[in-house]
């Protein structure tokens, strides 16, 4: 019954991201922005989807009974925290600059060979991103339909891929009001339901009043911090966000919606930590018997909610999926394969690539998915790319101007360098095992956890900020800088003028 109720979501998701694919007209603006159409309602609802996919909510609630509220709320948290800046600083100039991707701004801002490096640095990230979220699918197929997880995770792949192969951002958007108005009810019943069956019980020490788990470092405060750093600043350069954000139909649209997107995130999130903490505490549920959430769902939740839960995680999975997906092929085809958008001579080749690029890109995700099953710590670890490579020269970089090439270069290398090198000593990964890369040594302990991803981010930044300060840019970067962004508002006019006669 659960699975089938389940499987009636997925199905309604299909059929509305389908149909709404006509939107795109064969015109890559369409497909990869929706052709700067959308308002308030749409992005906002995309945006809260794309936060609180399976790591916000399966991920949240196994770190959440293991180690307290901040160590797995902080996953939402991080999430809304990151929307809120984007609100308060980036919204409106990111949708104000009419970029298709956010590696454009990479090559606007600095130059061509900076754009190539982003986009490498952003496709490995987002990669990870969407293989967090088909592992969660792969256990909750295995669990409700016993399909075995490898197939799960391929056939969640297909589905998404189903729909945004053909409609893009539109699709994306569109599907996101049904994810999300789920997801939000779903929510709202589940904690209803446990306060009335339970009531909101919290283990000593691990609520979230219990500030020694972000001051106390035996409480786990590093990771943490580490956690709600790399979200809230790390995912700030995310291409899956930035993409909705583009979509917008305006600058105050795209902070508006910014602003509901973060609210609605940390109330998600912070429910699905409370309902973890009395379901370990009343219940004794353990991750020992699989996700915690899954567990409470099949075994003690009344069958309709637990359809309406699942259904809102694998439709807020999806959305994220999705996502990732587009934005990570846009990326690939555009920003490193250079090829452009044209309306004028037959098929768009920039739509057409992208959707040929979407295949590696979920097979390589499907390959780490299947290497990696765990949830949470592909998320952040994600973001702990773009804070140790790229935040630095994509967030300062809006506002200061003196940094030049030679800085953006320089953060990103070393930030990447140490990022990985800690990855590979360090033995534990946000309180779980380091499955990902591993080199067994006596150099770091596991008392690092949660450092190696602060002391990059602080590396990266200060790669940025020091070769600015020493290497101003040159006047040659300023002139290939504004000689890049008349280009690319001649490149739109051209492309607007051209569209008036189809229309």
């Amino acid at each position: 019954m659960i699975i089938i109720g389940v499987g009636i979501t997925v199905l309604a998701v299909l059929i509305v991201g389908i149909v709404v694919a006509r939107k795109v007209d064969g015109d890559s603006a369409n497909f990869l922005v929706a052709g700067r159409q959308l308002g308030v309602p749409l992005v906002a609802v995309s945006l809260t989807a794309a936060a609180v996919d399976s790591n916000a909510t399966v991920g949240n609630t196994d770190l959440t009974s293991q180690f307290g509220f901040w160590s797995g709320a902080s996953l939402a948290l991080g999430l809304a925290l990151c929307l809120l800046l984007t609100g308060l600083f980036l919204a409106k100039p990111m949708n104000a600059m009419k970029l298709l991707t956010l590696a454009d701004f990479f090559r606007i801002r600095y130059n061509r060979p900076t754009e190539v490096v982003a986009s490498v640095i952003m496709i490995l990230a987002f990669i990870t991103l969407l293989a967090g979220n088909l592992v969660a699918c792969g256990f909750l197929l295995e669990r409700f339909a016993n399909i075995p997880y490898t197939w799960g995770v391929v056939l969640a792949v297909a589905l998404v891929l189903a729909y945004t192969i053909g409609g893009g951002l539109f699709s994306d958007a569109y599907t996101a009001a049904i994810q999300t108005a789920i997801t939000v009810v779903a929510s709202i019943a589940l904690l209803a339901w446990v306060a009335l069956s339970y009531g909101i019980v919290i283990p000593e020490g691990m609520g979230p009043f219990d500030l020694g788990q972000l001051t106390d470092s035996a409480q786990g405060a590093p990771i943490n911090w580490a956690t709600l750093i790399a979200l809230g600043i790390g995912d700030i350069v995310a291409i899956d966000f930035m993409q909705r954000i583009f979509g917008a139909k305006s600058p105050k649209v795209a902070q508006q919606a910014c602003f509901i997107g973060a609210a609605a995130t940390a109330g998600i999130g912070t429910i699905f930590a409370l309902v973890a903490l009395t379901a370990s505490a009343v219940l004794g549920i353990t991750v020992d018997d699989g996700p915690i959430l899954f567990t409470l769902l099949d075994e003690y939740a009344p069958p309709l909610l637990a359809i309406l839960v699942l259904s809102g995680i694998v439709a807020a999975s999806f959305s994220t999926a999705s996502g990732a997906i587009l934005a990570t092929s846009a990326i690939a085809v555009r920003n490193i394969f250079n090829v452009r958008r044209s309306v004028t001579t037959g098929a768009d080749p920039l739509l057409r690539w992208t959707r040929i690029a979407m295949v590696p890109i979920v097979i390589t995700a499907v390959f780490l998915a299947m290497r990696v099953s765990q949830t949470g710590i592909l998320l952040t670890l994600a973001f702990d790319l773009m804070l140790a490579c790229l935040a630095a020269p994509f967030i300062l970089g809006v506002f200061w101007r003196r940094p030049g090439v030679s800085a953006a270069l320089a953060a990103a290398g070393v930030g990447f360098v140490v990022r990985m090198t800690l990855l590979a000593l360090t033995p534990t990964l946000y309180g779980v095992p380091n499955d990902i890369l591993y080199i067994e040594n006596s150099i770091v302990g596991a008392g690092f956890d949660g450092w190696a991803t602060l002391v990059s981010g602080v590396i990266g930044f200060g790669t940025y900020a020091i070769v600015g300060v020493v290497h101003r840019r040159s006047e040659r970067e300023i002139t290939a800088s504004e000689r890049q962004t008349e280009q690319l508002a001649a490149e739109q006019r051209s492309l607007e003028a051209a569209e008036v006669p189809a229309r």
